[in-house]
């Protein structure tokens, strides 16, 4: 118990600074309030539901090209500077989208500009730094520090439709660009440091040192069996939540109704973190991902068919928003299991850009559906058996390797 106490003693600080960063940056801010804007930009501009939803495929690419970057950056410069930069930049091109125009092309550039310059506030950068503070309680601590997903996620999509409502779509993008300007910046700047940063007092510095290269994890089969595995869970659990809002109006549901149904996802998320990170301490984290990813497939089940009820969709919602929580939790901490502290950044942010492709993809795959068959009973059936096969791969992981028989940095590739 003495070294739980110490670990967060010592990185209590980290794990606030991140769950406040995660969750006002990239990574939850467009992707929970995207389906909150759709009906303001289609009533206005004419664009549909589904080249809307396009905009998340092109965060996609913005993040699968330039988050191994960011990763590879922070390994190299340091974590701090990365994030401090990219906080500034993200609520800058966030703010950006108050000045479109209509031109669907400008808006498609807009939000290149925004994962690219925004990278930096993925969990790709923050977590790094809670790995490296936390050994015994990793999984609690990454669980804690994703919280923000949750929590911020729920909260930008009524405070974004709640600003829709009262100043307008385009002051609500302002509006929600002061998220990471007012809140994570400050905080980061004052509390966040990795372990070999200055003024770190009493880190661990050792474990940042310890694991393999970008291009030894490359040559491991784990490498691309947890790319694989994520791609078709990213898919599955990413696809719906953007577009809850018009699947629940689907089923005959009215916005309002549809809003503080969705609304349930951060609720889910923030038990879906707590419960997962503290399930990976203890048991093997291929078979919590499993359990855990697994029976979500029926969420997407509950949402089929023309007898959607008002309980069944608060499930199904729960449901979903409770494998949210899972899968970056366990992503993170199987990269820092199964490969270490080394390249940590490097390795995640490749990982992510697997993960990216099925997140990104899933709205747009599933906007495209409705488009073309008016519902998304087929793309949520490709969901259910997506999840499945996904969480069903990571059992073939195989044991954790021993810390010890990590290389260090003077191994050389």
């Amino acid at each position: 118990m003495s070294v739980d106490r110490s670990e967060f003693r010592q990185g209590w600080k980290v794990v606030a600074a991140s769950a406040l960063g995660i969750g006002t940056g990239l990574s939850p801010i467009p992707f929970y309030t995207t389906g909150v804007f759709v009906a303001p930009l289609s009533a206005e501009f004419g664009w549909g539901v589904d080249q809307i939803m396009f905009s998340l495929v092109i965060m996609t690419f913005g993040a699968m090209l330039v988050g191994p970057l960011a990763g590879m950056a922070a390994d190299r410069f340091g974590v701090r500077r990365v994030v401090l930069v990219s906080v500034l930049l993200f609520g800058v091109t966030l703010a950006g989208f108050a000045l479109s125009n209509g031109s669907l092309t400008l808006f498609y550039v807009n939000w290149m500009l925004m994962s690219a310059l925004g990278a930096g506030t993925l969990p790709i950068t923050w977590t790094r730094a809670v790995n490296n503070w936390f050994n015994t309680h990793r999984g609690l601590a990454l669980g804690l520090s994703l919280l923000g997903t949750g929590l911020f996620g729920a909260m930008a999509k009524l405070y974004a439709n709640y600003l829709i409502g009262v100043v307008g779509w385009r002051m609500a993008y302002v509006g929600l660009a002061l998220l990471p300007l007012l809140l994570s910046l400050p905080v980061a700047y004052f509390l966040f440091r990795d372990v070999t940063d200055k003024g770190a007092v009493d880190a661990p510095v050792q474990v940042a040192h310890r694991g393999l290269t970008l291009r030894q994890a490359l040559g491991t089969y784990r490498f691309w069996i947890l790319a694989i595995a994520f791609v078709p869970i990213a898919f599955a659990v990413g696809g719906p939540i953007p577009n809850l809002e018009k699947i629940l109006g689907s089923k005959g549901m009215d916005p309002q109704q549809a809003v503080q149904i969705a609304s349930l996802i951060g609720p889910s998320v923030i038990a879906g973190r707590l419960i997962g990170g503290w399930l990976i301490d203890r048991f093997w984290a291929p078979a919590v991902a499993f359990v855990l990813l697994a029976l979500p497939a029926s969420a997407c089940l509950l949402l089929t068919g023309d007898g959607v009820t008002t309980p069944s969709a608060v499930a199904a919602v729960l449901l979903i928003g409770f494998a949210a929580g899972v899968e970056y939790d366990i992503l993170a901490f199987m990269v820092s299991r199964y490969y270490g502290m080394r390249a940590y950044g490097a390795i995640y942010g490749m990982m992510y850009g697997f993960f990216a492709l099925g997140a990104g993809f899933g709205p747009f795959t599933f906007g495209r559906l409705f488009v073309t068959t008016g519902t998304y009973d087929s793309a949520l059936l490709a969901g259910a058996i997506a999840l499945l096969a996904g969480a069903a791969l990571l059992l073939t992981m195989g044991r954790y390797p021993d810390p010890n028989s990590l290389p260090g940095d003077e191994t050389q590739t």
